[in-house]
C-alpha cells in the first residue's frame, strides 16, 4: 500500500504555494517534508487530507485518486493527521479525548478506552489519562493529539510540525516514539517540520 503525490501545485491568486510537489510514502516508512515557516508544508498536508483542493496534480492512495474526496472519507480510507494546534476537547479528560473517537467509529466504550490506554502507553503518555485536557503542557498536548489520530488505525499518519515549540530533548524523545509507531503499527509517517537535523535523523 502506498500514498503518492503526483506533481501537486496549489495557487492562491498569483501566489504559488506548492509547485510540482511529488512524494511517495509506503507503510512503515517515515518521509520528511522540510521547509521554513511559510514554505507550504501545511498546505501540502491539507491537500493530501482533503482540506485543500490542488490546482493541478493528483493524490493517489492505494492506487485510487482521492483528489475529490472529503476529509471524512479520506480518513476512513486510512489517512489520519495532526494539526499544529492540538484541537483537544477541553471539557474531557485525556482518556475520553481518545475514547470518544473510538465510540464515534462504532466501538464499545470499554473497547475504546482499552485502545486509548494502549495508544497513550505507546506515546509514553499513560500517566496523563485521567488529567483534564484543558491546561495540558504543550508537549503533552501534542502527544495526546498524535495518540488520538492513531485511534483511527491509520495506514498513514501525517504530522504537521509535531515538534514545534519543543526543546531538543523533547523533540528527540518524540522522534523515537514516532519511529516506534512506524515499526510496531506498520504505519507510514509523513513528518512535516522546519527542524532539518531532526527530520533527517528520523526519515528513511
Amino acid at each position: 500500500m502506498s500514498l503518492e503525490l503526483g506533481s501537486i501545485s496549489v495557487a492562491f491568486g498569483g501566489f504559488k504555494a506548492l509547485d510540482n510537489v511529488t512524494i511517495s510514502l509506503k507503510k512503515a516508512e517515515i518521509v520528511g517534508l522540510i521547509g521554513p515557516n511559510g514554505a507550504g508544508k501545511t498546505t501540502c498536508v491539507n491537500v493530501i487530507t482533503g482540506f485543500q483542493d490542488p490546482s493541478s496534480g493528483t493524490v493517489v492512495l492505494d492506487g485510487q485518486n482521492i483528489n475529490a474526496k472529503t476529509p471524512h472519507d479520506i480518513r476512513r480510507r486510512g489517512l489520519a493527521r495532526t494539526f499544529q494546534a492540538g484541537r483537544l476537547f477541553t471539557g474531557l479528560d485525556v482518556l475520553d479525548n481518545l475514547a470518544v473517537t473510538g465510540v464515534g467509529l462504532g466501538h464499545s466504550r470499554r473497547a475504546s478506552e482499552e485502545e486509548a490506554m494502549r495508544l497513550l502507553t505507546c506515546m509514553d503518555a499513560a500517566q496523563l489519562a485521567e488529567l483534564p485536557a484543558a491546561g495540558l503542557p504543550y508537549t503533552d498536548e501534542r502527544r495526546v493529539g498524535i495518540a488520538r489520530a492513531l485511534m483511527f488505525s491509520p495506514d498513514f499518519l501525517l504530522l504537521d510540525e509535531p515538534a514545534a515549540g519543543m526543546s531538543e530533548a523533547e523533540a528527540n524523545d518524540l522522534a523515537s516514539i514516532i519511529r516506534r509507531i512506524a515499526d510496531e503499527l506498520d504505519c507510514g509517517v509523513l513528518w512535516s517540520d522546519h527542524n532539518v537535523g531532526l527530520v533527517l535523523s528520523l526519515s528513511n
